[in-house]
């Protein structure tokens, strides 16, 4: 009987992509699936029968599912289980090309990939005593985007990597030119991801109007391994050093002007997107064993790498719908979910099998997780919540305060069970701060208030005494992916965005499946007015209700689409989630107006409440492509109108679960990730 809880999408997207065939037929059943699953998480489990069950419980029930690589391989003979590999490139030509061949072999087990290029010379720069001048990081991008194009994902997915860049790095203008579709072929990268590592000072000198100056990575050899107010005191050095010919490769520009081509590079071709170095540094755990250099294909990972380690993440997602009951958070059922999940996440470094030894070496030695949520629209939807409402703010708030504590919880009873991570000692957990803590630290060291509550609803005392007495058995927990590709078989909204419409044509195979979103009929033939004439009038106005007038003004609220929602609100949101998040969130901003000013004000809202990471922007015009006539003699709007819908778009776009793995697929009910000018 739970094979009944697929939705038809769900269940199409199962047989499509998760369940093991040979020569075309499919050898697993729905239940046999999570079932294999869930043995070959249990396989080092003392009562391996007993957890198995646990394990196949939680996931069949659907109330937590883990990433996309853990269903494909988990029970098999090659069980590469990890999401996220986030690698440093060393400014060393034999590195270089060691970590293109490792790009291949992480791809080729499904792994999404982070790379840091801010170590590369820059374009100019002298090559050791022979006065050859370097070509900079571009070409070395053109050959990583390359090995992600070859490289097939064991035939289930296109490669997926993201190519991040220090914003002082003297090649950032051409990083931002990469995803262009104009321009020398041999500089471009139409398949490789990129974003901006920006360092706060860079966002002070844009507020400011001050300048900005660009230097190789070999005249500053310490500048990316520092943050916060040690990066600003260092920096100012090496201004002045150039100033005094001491340092001859630079550029002085304006900080303004640099971040305006930022931003019209990512409204005109969705990247590189922009993360924020100093958030994630000051407020990761492991600040005393290393540096985050970079984060992952989606932007929620945020662990240490170095050219001795490949940071790895585990990834899974409870859907917050499946627990609601009667209206209310079931934070009962939400807690045990939890404490399952983490212990199911914690097994993965064991099983896993690693692609290369740095990997093998990192993952193991700190066990970073990533548990994430998804079906936060749908869960409010549940608890009849508009998205904009201060009540879905105070159910973000709760939802992820229990989730929080209840992760932190298990991990430490899986440290005096199996022992703690072995770079315990003298982490944020060893030294008494827990996540809510550090945004404290984030605003001293910024000079910058966050102006988020602090408010806490559960009493924290006995997890602190457990971790004093414990300590913890991952070094990091919880992440938010975007989960395109397991929220399709949960039959749940994707990770903690708005729904994008409330009407939608999406692909299964070679066919197009029409979808409304069912919280929407059901309200809606709650207060009898639903009927072909409504679905007829709704398909007209491209799934928005706002214009139909025999809709009551508060589910006009309640249905609100991505696009008809504030962004601000939406990242005031994300960043009270954040509070109490040790990793970050992948945070799609969508954008109705995409003029520069707009989008400075989001992206400076997003830095200044405190949001490590942001994903990417959507702007309606991206979404807007096809052009239909539609006859409207029955709904009272128009007798005919020729009007743009991107409910019936069919253009490729790359979605993702959280695996860092790109879907290549029709997705007609969701706005295009690339955004092209108004």
């Amino acid at each position: 009987e739970r094979d009944l809880m697929f939705q038809y999408l769900g269940i199409q997207t199962l047989c499509d992509r998760y369940l093991i065939r040979r020569g075309g037929r499919c050898l697993e059943l729905p239940q046999i699936f999570w079932m294999r699953v869930a043995m070959g998480l249990a396989l080092e489990e003392t009562d391996s029968n007993e957890r198995a069950m646990d394990f196949y419980e939680l996931m069949s029930n659907l109330y937590f599912v883990p990433s996309t690589p853990t269903l494909f391989y988990s029970g098999t003979a090659c069980p590469q289980l990890s999401s996220c590999y986030l690698t440093t490139i060393d400014d060393d030509l034999d590195h270089i090309f060691k970590a293109l061949a490792d790009n291949a072999e992480m791809a080729k087990w499904s792994g999404g990939l982070g790379n840091d290029w801010t170590g590369l010379r820059a374009a100019g720069a002298s090559i050791g005593t022979s006065g050859v001048e370097s070509q900079g990081v571009v070409p070395f991008l053109k050959l990583a985007n390359d090995v992600t194009v070859a490289i097939g994902r064991s035939a289930k997915r296109r490669g997926a990597a993201c190519a991040y860049l220090e914003t002082w790095h003297l090649d950032i203008e051409d990083f931002l030119d990469l995803r262009r579709h104009t321009g020398d072929e041999r500089r471009r990268t139409r398949d490789l991801h990129t974003a901006n590592w920006v360092p706060d000072l860079f966002i002070k000198r844009v507020l400011a109007d001050e300048g900005w100056t660009l230097f190789s990575p070999d005249d500053v050899p310490d500048l990316h391994d520092l943050y916060g107010q040690a990066f600003e005191k260092r920096y100012v050095v090496y201004e002045l050093m150039a100033e005094y010919g001491k340092i001859e490769l630079f550029k002085r520009i304006s900080a303004k002007s640099l971040w305006r081509k930022m931003l019209t590079a990512l409204y005109e071709t969705g990247h590189p997107w922009i993360t924020f170095k100093d958030a994630c540094n000051i407020r990761s755990p492991q600040d005393h064993i290393g540096v985050i250099r970079s984060s992952n294909f989606c932007t929620e990972i945020t662990l240490n790498s170095s050219v001795d380690e490949t940071a790895v993440c585990n990834l899974g997602s409870v859907d917050l719908a499946r627990h609601i009951r009667d209206g209310e958070l079931d934070g009962e059922r939400l807690a045990a979910t939890v404490k399952t999940a983490i212990r199911m996440l914690d097994n993965v470094v064991d099983i896993n099998f690693y692609p290369t030894p740095e990997a093998r070496n990192s993952n193991l030695r700190h066990r970073a997780v990533g548990l994430g949520v998804m079906g936060f629209q749908d869960a409010l939807f549940e608890l009849d919540l508009p998205f904009e409402s201060e009540g879905a703010m105070d159910f973000a708030d709760r939802a992820m305060e229990l989730i929080s504590y209840h992760a932190i919880l298990a991990s430490s009873r899986l440290a005096k069970e199996r022992g703690p991570y072995a770079t315990y000692g003298g982490s944020k957990w060893d030294r008494g701060l827990l996540p809510l803590d550090t945004v404290d630290l984030l605003e001293k060291e910024r000079g910058v208030s966050t102006d988020l509550p602090r408010r806490q609803r559960l009493d924290w005392t006995p997890v602190k005494d457990q971790i004093r007495r414990h300590g913890m058995r991952n070094s990091n927990l919880m992440a938010i992916a975007p989960t395109a590709t397991i929220s399709d078989l949960s039959g749940c909204s994707p990770g903690i965005e708005p729904i994008h419409r409330n009407i939608w044509i999406t692909a299964v195979g070679s066919a197009e499946l029409t979808v409304v979103n069912p919280h929407l009929v059901r309200d809606l033939e709650r207060l009898g007015l639903w009927s072909d004439d409504m679905l007829e009038q709704i398909r007209f106005c491209d799934g928005s209700v706002s214009p139909i007038p025999e809709i009551p003004l508060e589910l006009k609220e309640k249905y609100k689409q991505a696009f008809e929602i504030d962004p601000i609100c939406g990242l005031r949101m994300t960043a009270t989630r954040g509070k109490w998040i040790d990793q970050s969130q992948s945070h799609t901003i969508f954008v109705k107006d995409g003029s520069g000013r707009v989008l400075s004000d989001i992206y400076l809202a997003a830095w200044r409440l405190g949001l490590k990471t942001t994903y990417q922007l959507r702007t309606l015009a991206a979404a807007q492509v096809e052009v239909k006539t539609v006859d409207t003699s029955e709904n009272g709007l128009n007798r005919r109108r020729d009007h743009t819908t991107w409910a019936n778009d069919s253009e490729a776009v790359v979605e993702d679960d959280g695996t860092g793995v790109g879907v290549s697929a029709t997705r007609p009910g969701r706005a295009r990730s690339d955004a092209y000018p108004l």
